[in-house]
């Protein structure tokens, strides 16, 4: 999609490339073949046809060994997709075409691939090793990342301890993350991943919605004199933040005084005066870079609460995990390269067979935020319909994102996964130790995450439910038709390390899908409308006088409803 040199990126309409053409024939012509394809007459749930994956893994008893990745301690296992070696080449030509690389080494290099913000995209910088050099204007950043990393050691490690208590001389054994977005998603993502680290006499909480039931929950569990609240705003002005942080201080300073504020308050800002003018000691302000997007920002400041939850060194171990997956990210070849490939699967799935959906499955409780937390990560950098140089994108970009774990989502939405009309491409996440285990309910659980992706890729034909002594009334019902296509991903252990080369193997991925896709998968327009709405909505429901109302007709109605109920 673009050209490297210094003039700006050259764009080439996906759709008129050469590679892209190419793909789409081979797609189209091993696509014909399966009796779920778009193209199949019958409605997949009833399809009478052989599995075109049964018929690959019968063609080729090596296959499992052939399409799995090693990347760091993930064992990624594509071969349960629509893919064989001609789709793999044909692929990774469309990704040598588009710049990939060239994009890569751009970004890792700090080079202002947010073009629309004008900015370096350097997230993979937070885990870089001390003595790595990397320039944004003439300065090498990664000394002052280091330097905001060991400030956030010394307070973690003063927390944890003890040394550092409330006002009253009390330790302080709640921590209230208070933020949105990435400022939220990530740490009680990773917070709850990584529970079994955790020091158990400390407790983490997290608010994020401007609705109070959020904040009062939070508050109401903690005691003013052993909370301390972090305030995880870039700005120090994000509305829903500083809302609920001013509800948290007011319930503070009511207990125990406004001189109390700075020993309960810490805040992850870059706004010194708005900090200080909410009484946080700027010395307990910790900042961050305007080239770390909220959604990849756990590395940074953001991540201190989970710092203090897992503590320094397990911190450090989570961000060595980050920086293993970039490692192979940056040197393993396209073809054998983790992240590359689930981008292209996912291309070949949104663009050749007009799926709009991917499902994540993680096989562990602790990752029940998992999916929420990918949502953002990829939903919020690719769901663009505008190409970097500001024309229309004429091809299909990010797909919805949704999950639950297993073994929940058995009992809910797998139904549709199995005999529904539309085809869910899904990732299984698994583990092959637990953290700890009752009764053997770890080997049940894998046994069930193993058992998933073989039923969704191979099914079950009609002759198999007969052969099994079904009456024929109900062999349409009990038939399977099988090729579901998932990725299985294992690791030894959930551990800070492992989390780590999760979250980036989707970032990368998400990464390559939009270079692929021509999108800048790294500014959030889409976000900012319905909040400045807000903001003038806001002003219209709470005036005493009755506002002149300039909208449609709906939210009209709707304002004077809400105007009515409240009495104004």
């Amino acid at each position: 999609m673009y050209a490297s040199d210094d003039s700006g990126p050259a764009m080439t309409p996906l759709i008129a490339r050469p590679e892209w053409h190419e793909l789409l024939a081979h797609a189209s012509a091993m696509f014909s073949q399966s009796p779920s394809s778009p193209s199949s007459q019958s409605p997949s749930s009833q399809s009478p046809g052989t599995p075109l994956l049964r018929t690959l893994f019968a063609e080729d008893p090596n296959r499992a060994a052939a399409f799995t990745v090693q990347a760091a301690d993930l064992r990624l296992d594509f071969s349960k997709h629509f893919v064989t070696a001609p789709t793999r080449d044909a692929l990774v030509k469309l990704a040598h075409a588009c710049g990939v690389e060239d994009r890569r080494d751009a970004m890792f290099a700090g080079a202002a691939i947010n073009q629309t913000e004008g900015r370096a995209v350097l997230h993979t910088a937070l885990r870089a090793e001390p003595n790595a050099e990397i320039t944004v204007d003439g300065i090498n950043v990664v000394p002052g990342i280091h330097q905001v990393l060991e400030r956030m050691r010394n307070f973690a490690t003063r927390v944890r301890s003890g040394e550092w208590t409330g006002a009253t001389g009390k330790r302080l054994t709640t921590v209230i993350n208070v933020g949105i977005g990435g400022s939220d998603l990530g740490p009680l993502m990773a917070s709850t991943a990584l529970a079994g680290f955790s020091d158990p006499d400390l407790t983490s909480r997290f608010v994020s919605n401007v609705d109070p039931a959020d904040l009062l929950e939070a508050l109401s569990a903690s005691d003013p004199e052993t909370t301390l609240v972090i305030v995880a705003s870039k700005s120090f002005n994000t509305i829903e933040t500083l809302s609920n942080a001013r509800a948290a201080r007011a319930w503070l300073v009511e207990s125990l005084g406004e001189e109390a504020v700075p020993a309960h308050f810490v805040a992850l800002s870059t706004n010194a005066e708005a900090v200080a003018a909410f009484g946080i000691d700027t010395d307990n302000m910790f900042g961050f870079w305007d080239w770390v997007g909220g959604r990849y920002s756990i590395g940074s400041a953001i991540g201190l609460s989970l710092m203090i939850a897992i503590g320094p060194e397990n911190f450090d171990d989570f961000l060595a995990g980050l920086r293993a997956m970039d490692t192979h990210f940056q040197n393993a070849p396209l073809e054998q390269n983790g992240p590359v490939i689930a981008a292209l699967l996912g291309i070949l799935y949104r663009n050749f067979w007009e799926i709009e959906t991917h499902a994540v499955l993680p096989y562990s409780q602790r990752l029940s935020r998992f999916a929420a937390y990918l949502q953002q990560l990829d939903m919020e950098s690719n769901g663009k319909s505008v190409q970097m140089d500001g024309t229309p994108v004429q091809w299909a970009t990010g797909p919805i994102v949704w999950g639950e774990p297993g073994t929940n989502g058995q009992h809910a939405f797998y139904q549709l996964i199995h005999q529904g009309t539309s085809i869910v491409p899904s990732d299984f996440i698994g583990f092959l130790h637990p953290e700890a285990d009752v009764g053997g309910q770890h080997d049940l659980l894998m046994a069930n995450m193993f058992a998933q992706a073989e039923a969704l890729a191979f099914g079950r034909t009609a002759d198999e439910v007969r052969a099994a002594g079904v009456e024929e009334a109900l062999v349409a019902h009990r038939t399977f038709p099988g090729d579901r296509p998932s990725t299985v991903i294992l690791a030894p252990r959930l551990t800070p390390s492992a989390l780590g080369q999760l979250i980036a193997f989707y970032e990368h991925k998400v990464f390559v899908q939009g270079v692929i896709w021509g999108v800048n998968s790294f500014d959030q327009w889409g976000v900012e409308l319905g909040k400045a709405l807000a903001l003038n909505i806001g002003d219209e429901l709470t005036t005493p006088e009755a506002p002149t109302l300039d909208h449609d007709s709906s939210t009209n109605a709707l304002i004077a409803l809400y105007r009515k109920a409240h009495g104004r």
